[in-house]
């Protein structure tokens, strides 16, 4: 596949899709076309492009097209003629004669978040759109059908109706409410459909519920911590009640006591007891009861007095 008159450096999708004319369109939107055999390329930076594109049955009979269509940036896309050999071909259904709608203006997203979004609630906007009924008849309470795509993916589609009657050549103002799953994040692309054909597309840009993640980052820290003081209590009540169970359950008291230092007394001396002796029973004092006198042998003898004989 060749193509040319591109935006320069813009990513785009090719799908080979059933039932769709180049005058028509992709009947059907992306669910017509083979999705799993599709390619993307980037345009280069004189807005062309060259790529293989494999040859795939869509779902859908023929006639088909080569659907080429950007991914990002302002909407715009082509259909090339294209016929899938040994497939199915049918006409296309009649255009009716009824009244037909137009999207006369560009599409916008109203609605803000609020506080609940930021911890997971499902983001909701509302796109608004002024349509016009470029018929020949009235229309009653047309089914628009709004579809949410997520990056590249192709778009879930929804039916909602509307209520009210558009008469030939009228315009009016419609509103239509969207809302996403809990948690989503990212970037979406929003798009309105009506009678087969895609009218708008626009990007809606969903911020990331912090408050989910401030979430499990305090449970990460206080599970924890809840059962650390669990189990603390639960090993202060099986401990035995000795010593330690006296101690208070606060934070452990630790007191270091120091022996009192006394300066040591000397005892007494011990007392002599010295013998005791009577006068009569002194060994040293038993032979001087009688005059003093000297008992030394040196000393001169005394002579003693004789009498006559």
């Amino acid at each position: 596949m060749r193509g040319a008159g591109w935006r320069p450096h813009t990513l785009l999708m090719m799908l080979i899709c059933g039932r769709a004319t180049p005058s028509r369109g992709v009947i059907g939107g992306t669910n017509s076309c083979a999705n799993g055999d599709g390619r993307a390329v980037t345009t280069d930076a004189d807005g062309s492009f060259h790529r293989q594109l494999p040859v795939a049955e869509p779902p859908v009979p023929c006639p088909c097209v080569v659907h080429v269509a950007t991914v990002t940036g302002a909407r715009a896309d082509a259909d090339a003629v294209f016929q899938v050999a040994g497939h199915a071909v049918k006409p296309l259904p009649a255009e009716s004669a009824d009244g037909r709608l137009s999207v006369l203006s560009d599409t916008r997203l109203t609605g803000s978040s609020g506080l609940l979004t930021w911890f997971g609630a499902p983001p909701s906007r509302s796109p608004v759109f002024t349509v016009g009924n470029v018929g020949t008849s009235t229309v009653h309470n047309p089914v628009f059908r709004i579809g949410t795509g997520h990056g590249v993916f192709a778009p879930q589609w929804d039916d909602q109706q509307w209520r009210g009657t558009l008469e030939p050549g009228r315009k009016t103002q419609i509103k239509l409410p969207v809302e996403l799953a809990a948690g989503a994040h990212g970037d979406y692309t929003v798009s309105l459909g009506y009678g087969g054909k895609v009218l708008a597309e626009q990007p809606w840009g969903v911020g990331r519920p912090w408050g989910v993640t401030l979430f499990w980052i305090l449970l990460c820290l206080v599970v924890p911590a809840a059962v650390f003081r669990a189990g603390m209590v639960v090993v202060d009540r099986v401990r035995p009640r000795g010593a330690s169970g006296a101690r208070h359950r606060g934070l452990p008291r630790l007191t270091l006591e120091f022996p009192k230092f006394r300066r040591s007394e000397a005892p007494p001396p011990p007392t002599s007891t010295l013998p005791w002796f009577t006068p009569d029973s002194d060994p040293g004092t038993a032979g001087r009861l009688s005059a003093p006198h000297d008992d030394s042998p040196t000393s001169p003898t005394t002579p003693s007095r004789k009498g006559p004989t």
